[in-house]
């Protein structure tokens, strides 16, 4: 304890750090308050519906992402969500076309083009989820919820306008909100965005499971003792999957420039055992959304029912495959082999016993479907605990923290934050967060 008050006061004795601190949780204020700012000419008591139909399924990740916005039909409903889906377009883009393939083999000027197109693409998607989001709330809240409609004389199509104008305003404020965190801040500015609206849900759903369990019947405060002391275990393993990596040595070539010897030192190349990160749940989400179709037609109704059943075994066990799938599929795309054994031998560097070239792309591709296998199989049961939880009586407000993808950017923009905050204190010259050791976070989301 004391070594954590010593810590803390070091912090704030960094007046660059301090002030970057209280900037990222001035915009964070922000952030949060406009969550809570409805659309104008919507009726703010007559949400309920909306709110309890946007809990599970993809509607519910969207929710989490927004930080609730979404299910209260405000002003940041879309939040960062257009400018991620954007970010993965372009990063795949950068894979399958030579032309953005390029701009990332520039460097700083490269990085700042594809920026600009996000920003652009951004702008596009909200444009197509914006109209989409409308539609759903007319489909979603009573007519009566629509005061600028039904008071103001205002069309549908007018109102649905002006609202998307709101909506798109509200999702480019919250991008830039992001940017200024990343520049000014401390962290990543989009993912602690993202991590605040999953932290803000954490102390409702504890006081729902505890309220719970102390009715009787439910087991009482030893069952719940029982759980926390799991979900800690839980927490503690999505560390060690978020941190987890395979060192591959790189050995560099002795130089003599003048009356200086540079290279001949040997180094590492960090292989994350998980190199994709939340985007193979997120996907495996998606596609879990289709059987849903089927409910349409009675002959096919049981098999969408069978399907759509969160908690049943046929549901998780689908779920589970399908993101071992999009777990290979990610690595490989933003994974590049090639384009590492290339940089390698420019810079004068070779795997010893292995041979520049070709061998090295074969080796370090032979090591990344290697440490993938138990990484994906990892991925899978953390996103599935949530439903094993569920299955044993935990709150469904709650489980959602078991795992997940929840779990998984919770645990990796924390890491992420506090290795900055690490690293300003070690520059000073200070003892790092931890007692031995350097805190080992990752560099994105």
């Amino acid at each position: 304890m004391k070594k954590l008050i010593e810590t803390i006061k070091n912090i704030f004795k960094i007046e660059e750090l301090r002030k970057r601190l209280v900037y990222t949780f001035l915009l964070i204020l922000v952030y949060r308050f406009g969550c809570f700012v409805v659309l104008p000419g919507i009726d703010a008591t007559l949400l309920a519906g909306l709110q309890s139909r946007t809990q599970e399924g993809l509607v519910g990740l969207l929710n989490m992402f927004s930080g609730g916005a979404f299910g209260n039909a405000s002003i940041f409903a879309l939040g960062v969500m257009p400018y991620i889906s954007a970010s993965i377009v372009i990063q795949l883009l950068g894979v399958f076309v030579p032309y953005f393939r390029k701009l990332q083999m520039e460097g700083e000027s490269g990085r700042k083009k594809m920026n600009q197109m996000t920003r652009w693409l951004t702008l596009v998607i909200i444009c197509i989820q914006g109209p989409a989001y409308m539609a759903a709330l007319h489909s979603q809240i009573p007519a009566a919820a629509f005061v600028a409609v039904n008071q103001l004389g205002w069309s549908n199509f007018m109102f649905n306008i002006v609202s998307t104008i709101i909506l798109m305003a509200g999702s480019m404020f919250v991008m830039w909100l992001g940017e200024r965190i990343t520049d000014r801040g401390i962290g990543n500015g989009i993912s602690l965005i993202i991590m605040i609206g999953i932290v803000a849900r954490l102390p409702y759903a504890l006081m729902a499971e505890i309220q719970g369990k102390m009715t009787a019947g439910s087991g009482g405060a030893i069952l719940l003792i029982v759980e926390l002391v799991l979900w800690f275990f839980v927490v503690v393993a999505a560390i060690a999957l978020v941190q987890a990596v395979r060192r591959v040595p790189v050995q560099y070539a002795k130089r003599v420039i003048g009356n200086r010897q540079y290279g001949g030192v040997r180094q590492y190349i960090p292989l994350k055992i998980n190199a994709a990160g939340v985007m193979p749940i997120i996907f495996a989400q998606a596609l879990m959304l289709f059987p849903l179709i089927f409910s349409r037609w009675d002959a096919t109704r049981g098999l969408a029912a069978t399907l759509g059943n969160y908690q049943g075994f046929w549901y998780n066990f689908i779920f589970f495959i399908l993101i071992v799938i999009f777990t290979y599929f990610y690595t490989a795309v933003t994974v590049n082999p090639t384009m590492m054994a290339e940089s390698m031998k420019r810079d004068g560097g070779f795997i010893p016993g292995v041979k520049p070239g070709k061998k090295t792309v074969e080796y370090l591709d032979s090591i990344m479907s290697k440490v993938t296998l138990p990484g994906s199989i990892f991925l899978g049961i953390i996103a599935i605990l949530p439903a094993i939880a569920m299955i044993f009586g935990v709150t469904n407000a709650f489980a959602s923290f078991y795992g997940g993808t929840s779990l998984l950017i919770l645990v990796g923009v924390v890491l992420d934050t506090l290795q900055q905050v690490e690293s300003y204190l070690l520059m000073r010259h200070y003892d790092g967060l931890m007692k031995t050791g350097r805190l080992s976070g990752r560099s994105g989301m």
